[in-house]
């Protein structure tokens, strides 16, 4: 297989760790550009990404903690919230929900996601240890869940509540959605994409939106159809069927950024 084929592949995920570390598709959108041009401009490292996913991580990794790449001018509010996820970032170091994102969202090896960020083993557990305290420190806030599928909503609530927040309402429908958003407006939102009556959680979501801005993490079998670059896609994604893990750091992840427009 081609660099450019296994790049191709891997890219979608690539998209979507770098908007669950930087908070925003436009700051993640960018350090991935800048990661592929020096892919283009480097033959070794070209051949390095062919051999291993790791390496294209890796290699994201160096150009992510130089800190300095030239980012797209946005609309004033979302340009306002990537000033705020930036300062954010500046107070908190983000190695260890780095190892935390790579360990589960990413389902990365401690082996690899300690090459990935020039680590040893040891120091990975140490790190993932430490983001694991931060999430159990978090304040809790009220979560609607859109979900369709009975068994993944108690199994998403049970996790809610697991971890201090309370859950508004479980909706299946569209409809479901704002009426409960209406009447119990929440702090964060867990959709699914296709739901029971055939109709949407992207656009449920939408219309959640003109309440207020919420975080939201979408919740699907087939993340490659969000992340076409082709469109404003959703900052935080996790893949069915799920690990535990996985959800409970995207939870926190997003909330991290959030807490920001309301310090």
């Amino acid at each position: 297989m081609s660099v450019s084929d296994q790049i191709a592949i891997q890219l979608p995920y690539l998209r979507r760790y770098a908007r669950a570390l930087t908070g925003s598709q436009h700051s993640g959108d960018a350090y991935v550009r800048a990661t592929l041009e020096a892919a283009l401009a480097d033959r070794d490292l070209r051949d390095a990404i062919a051999r291993s996913r790791a390496a294209l991580y890796e290699a994201f990794t160096r150009i992510w903690s130089t800190g300095h790449v030239e980012e797209p001018v946005t609309d004033v509010e979302g340009g306002v919230r990537e000033q705020a996820a930036q300062e954010r970032l500046s107070v908190v170091a983000p190695t260890h929900r780095q190892a935390l994102l790579l360990t589960t969202v990413e389902e990365f090896t401690r082996e690899e996601t300690a090459t990935i960020l020039g680590l040893e083993v040891e120091e990975v557990d140490v790190l993932v240890a430490q983001a694991i305290a931060e999430i159990e420190g978090e304040s809790a806030t009220r979560v609607l869940i859109i979900e369709d599928e009975p068994l993944i909503s108690m199994q998403l609530e049970g996790l809610v509540t697991d971890l201090g927040h309370t859950v508004v309402g479980t909706a299946a429908t569209h409809k479901q959605a704002v009426e409960m958003f209406e009447k119990n407006p929440a702090g964060l939102v867990l959709a699914d994409i296709q739901l029971a009556d055939g109709s949407s959680g992207i656009d449920a979501v939408e219309d959640l939106l003109k309440f207020g801005d919420v975080p939201v993490i979408f919740i699907t079998a087939y993340p490659e159809r969000l992340l076409t670059g082709e469109r404003p896609e959703p900052t935080y994604l996790v893949t069915k069927p799920f690990q535990e893990t996985t959800v409970r750091a995207t939870i926190s992840q997003a909330l991290f950024f959030n807490s920001t427009s309301h310090d």
